[in-house]
């Protein structure tokens, strides 16, 4: 019955958004680089900050470093989707948010400086990735409803460690962002407000996993847009691109807009391929070294992205004849 009434209050929220977002003209319109044609609603993706007040309401006494900075990554961002703000400003907002997860989970008396300093780059770079994958109908959603998934099963039966209704809000926000996004013509799309807070959510409760089983086989939960994210940057880089601008190099993207697979098939293929993934981390656990369950992982991972050249030389190749 707790869900019921959660899906109805997010629900409501949600139609009372368009109402706003319509109002203010808060929408994305697409551009040379977008993977859309349509004008669309934006900030669909504010649902998710909703769904973690309501839980926050509930459980006051717990949460408040976490729901402190899940408020200000999504302020920032917010913001940013009506009116671009400068990447200094995101990212100090993205550092002193995760300063206080971080705090709430007591990294900083567990690790050296050097080890600190290495989260804040993953973490930041998680929140980032997270964003840059956000490009087609229904990709944050369905992957966010796959990794929250995986972290609930490890939740209940392999290692309890955090309230299970912590996750089951993310994933009630998750589908009911789904109900309007998952479309051929969205009705609305996350924004930043949307990926960047559904990723603090996910980084908050990964560490969380990472910290009680001492254990960094967890980040393979976000295997399939950390390949495609990193391995993206490095292509980038190698053509001297500006890699905080838009652009249309990721695989799905390639997939989308090259070869004209429908957006919803190439959400649910992402899902999919991190199903199978987490799938073979849990079964893989404590049963195979760590570093050999990276490179079953990865290896295929990276296989499959270079593909992607492939692809876009076949059809350049297309294109020119």
């Amino acid at each position: 019955m707790e869900y019921t009434i959660l899906g109805i209050i997010l629900m409501i929220i949600m139609l009372l958004y368009f109402k706003v977002a319509d109002h203010f003209n808060i929408i994305d319109k697409p551009n040379q680089r977008s993977s859309h044609t349509e004008i669309t609603l934006r900030g669909g993706g504010i649902i998710f900050w909703f769904s973690a007040l309501l839980y926050f309401i509930q459980h006051i006494q717990t949460n408040y470093f976490f729901f402190t900075g899940i408020t200000l990554v999504s302020l920032v961002s917010f913001w940013d989707d009506i009116q671009s703000l400068s990447n200094k400003i995101r990212i100090s907002i993205h550092f002193l948010s995760i300063t206080l997860i971080f705090f709430d989970l007591g990294l900083f008396t567990l690790f050296p400086i050097w080890g600190i300093a290495l989260a804040y780059v993953l973490a930041i770079g998680l929140i980032n990735a997270y964003n840059f994958m956000d490009g087609i109908n229904g990709i944050t959603g369905v992957y966010t409803l796959v990794v929250m998934g995986s972290l609930l099963y490890v939740n209940t039966k392999l290692q309890l460690f955090t309230d299970s209704g912590f996750i089951k809000y993310s994933m009630m926000a998750s589908l009911i962002f789904l109900f309007f996004n998952y479309r051929k013509k969205a009705k609305c799309f996350a924004g930043d407000v949307g990926s960047i807070a559904i990723a603090f959510w996910v980084i908050y409760l990964t560490l969380k996993l990472i910290l009680v089983t001492e254990s960094l086989i967890w980040l393979l939960f976000l295997a399939v847009y950390g390949v495609d994210s990193i391995c993206t940057i490095m292509h980038r880089l190698y053509l001297k691109q500006n890699i905080f601008e838009a652009h249309r190099l990721h695989f799905y993207q390639i997939l989308s807009n090259e070869y004209k697979i429908q957006h919803r098939m190439v959400s649910l293929l992402y899902g999919l391929v991190q199903i199978i993934i987490s799938c073979i981390v849990v079964n893989l656990y404590q049963k195979v070294n760590d570093a050999v369950i990276f490179l079953i992982i990865i290896l295929p991972l990276i296989v499959v992205y270079s593909l992607k050249f492939y692809l876009l030389n076949k059809n350049n190749l297309r294109l020119n004849a």
